[in-house]
């Protein structure tokens, strides 16, 4: 198959393309950039060039493909509302370019649904984007899955790496310029977790069983305890832990703690189940402790 893919020379959008060019598909990969074409390139996959903003390239790219994975967004969080309203855009634009074919299009959302003190499912609904703007992207590419358009949705976590960890990310930046690693009360709420690897084979298994509507959870690990990610941040980067209150989380944390108080379990057996789907990469708090050289080493 040959994969239209945005974003592709991001965190997880390479992830995915080396998984996609392992597995036997060819890939065509948008850069908007010299340095992102040539990671593209020296992975093996076609440049197609152009920007995010740019519809009409987009439309091209999706026109020329046999399927499309849209992973492309812009994370600058001052202009957070925009950029979620500018993805909807992006999807419609794609969309719109496969109506009428069985081609299959996948495209990323978050864990942003309604479930209440429990974890929540591929079943349930995600709240609406007047209330949790990144749902504005779940919200696209189901209208289009109504319309007949093999079109799905990859609900991701906290992805994480050994130097990426999704929004904890900012959580460490934040106790590195504080001294002192945080967490709000008692620090039991939970953010679910995946390895980036095990999230790009989750991306490559939907793209092949392309079945409309669907709504996938990239969960490996249903929700770590924010007292948990406070205290590995705290012994990486070998500053104190402390619980903080509700309201010193913006003098702490900034525009994240919007979030740092939020519990966002989410479940992943039915995604699991329905693509044979197991991941098995290393856990979050795993890839947040320090790393230990060996002595003689």
């Amino acid at each position: 198959m040959r994969v239209f893919v945005t974003g592709a020379s991001g965190f997880i959008g390479s992830a995915v393309v080396a998984e996609l060019i392992a597995s036997g598909h060819q890939v065509l990969g948008l850069a908007r950039s010299e340095a992102g074409a040539r990671a593209l390139e020296a992975a093996g996959a076609q440049v197609h060039r152009g920007l995010l903003e740019n519809l009409e390239s987009l439309k091209r790219g999706a026109a020329s493909s046999d399927g499309v994975i849209h992973l492309a967004f812009n994370h600058d969080f001052s202009r957070y509302v925009q950029n979620c309203e500018d993805d909807r855009r992006a999807i419609d634009a794609i969309g719109s370019t496969l109506v009428g074919s069985e081609r299959a299009f996948l495209a990323t959302g978050g864990i942003a649904t309604i479930a209440a003190g429990r974890a929540a499912t591929e079943e349930d609904s995600s709240a609406p984007s007047t209330l949790v703007p990144r749902a504005a992207s779940e919200e696209a590419v189901l209208a289009f899955a109504a319309r007949g358009v093999n079109a799905s949705v990859v609900r991701l976590p906290q992805v994480h790496d050994r130097d990426k960890h999704g929004l904890v990310t900012i959580a460490i930046e934040a106790a590195r310029a504080k001294g002192v690693s945080a967490y709000i009360g008692d620090g039991q709420n939970r953010w679910p977790a995946a390895h980036v690897t095990d999230v790009a084979r989750l991306y490559r298994l939907a793209l092949e069983r392309a079945e409309r509507g669907a709504k996938w959870h990239a969960v490996a690990e249903e929700g770590v305890a924010m007292r948990d990610i406070a205290e590995a941040i705290g012994r990486r980067l070998g500053v104190r832990t402390a619980s903080i209150a509700p309201e010193a989380a913006g003098d702490h944390f900034g525009w994240l703690a919007a979030f740092a108080n939020v519990d966002m379990r989410a479940s992943s057996v039915l995604t699991q189940e329905r693509l044979g789907w197991r991941p098995i990469g290393p856990g979050m708090i795993a890839d947040l402790e320090p790393v230990r050289v060996l002595e003689g080493s």
